[in-house]
């Protein structure tokens, strides 16, 4: 595996490269840094930021200058084998495919040769890694989609596309947090809200989490929204085990 490499990314943040591909390992070893530099408490290390291959670091120059900061890091960075990670937490989406909630579900069915259920079926199946979230307040960038369920983006994005659309862009599946723009296939949409400014914790998702969507018909659709239009609606969530696809 590759040595991590310090990036300077402006005169209060930089990022550690851990590799060149997207993968599970380099993920874990990201995580296992997130967990030990938290341990460290840095003084001036203000917020840490994971990606699909990096985690970039803001710090404040007046408490940390970057050459004792890259050195603090070296450190930490010599002993991530000895970081054991807990286990992964599973978060089970409801969601609802097809319909007017999920307006592109034909065609992403047609372009991989399978029926709607058939797509459905696939796209339920796997717990989905959380490599990193962006984009939007709580957007998950997620891998693990059935190579069969590859389609490509939108010729022409839509204007705005509703919170909790779920869809397909390449090799990468997620939700839509708040409404938007976007170019993605929309196959379904969840009633949970993935982001809520209101929340103590407004962003529900996390990187290094898991997602595992399931469907739902639109009776429990709109018993969920009802919920979370109230008192908010908790998601059922679970240790992953251990190889679990």
């Amino acid at each position: 595996m590759e040595q991590p490499r310090f990036l300077l990314t402006g005169d209060t943040s930089l990022s550690v490269e851990f590799g060149s591909e997207i993968s599970e390992a380099i993920n874990r070893r990201i995580r296992a840094f997130g967990l030990a530099l938290e341990a460290a408490a840095i003084p001036g290390v203000t917020e840490l930021v994971p990606t699909y291959r990096s985690m970039m670091i803001h710090y404040n120059p007046e408490v940390i200058g970057y050459a004792a900061l890259t050195a603090r890091l070296t450190a930490v960075l010599g002993g991530l084998d000895q970081i054991a990670l807990p286990p992964s937490q599973v978060l089970e989406i409801p969601v609802l495919y097809g319909g007017e909630a999920g307006p592109d579900l034909a065609f992403v069915a047609e372009h991989a040769g399978l029926t709607p259920e058939e797509v459905i079926a696939r796209h339920t199946k796997p717990e989905y890694l959380i490599y990193m979230l962006g984009f939007t307040p709580g957007f998950t960038y997620l891998g693990g989609l059935d190579e069969r369920l590859n389609t490509p983006r939108l010729a022409q994005p839509r204007v705005s596309i509703p919170a909790g659309s779920v869809g397909i862009a390449g090799s990468q599946t997620g939700v839509y947090p708040i409404a938007s723009p976007g170019g993605w296939q929309l196959i379904g949409r969840t009633p949970v809200r993935m982001y809520d400014p209101h929340r103590a914790v407004p962003i529900l998702p996390k990187a290094g989490q898991y997602i595992h969507f399931y469907p739902i018909d639109q009776a429990e659709y709109d018993r969920i929204a009802a919920l979370e239009a109230g008192e908010g609606y908790t998601c059922r969530c679970h240790a992953r085990e251990e190889g679990a696809q």
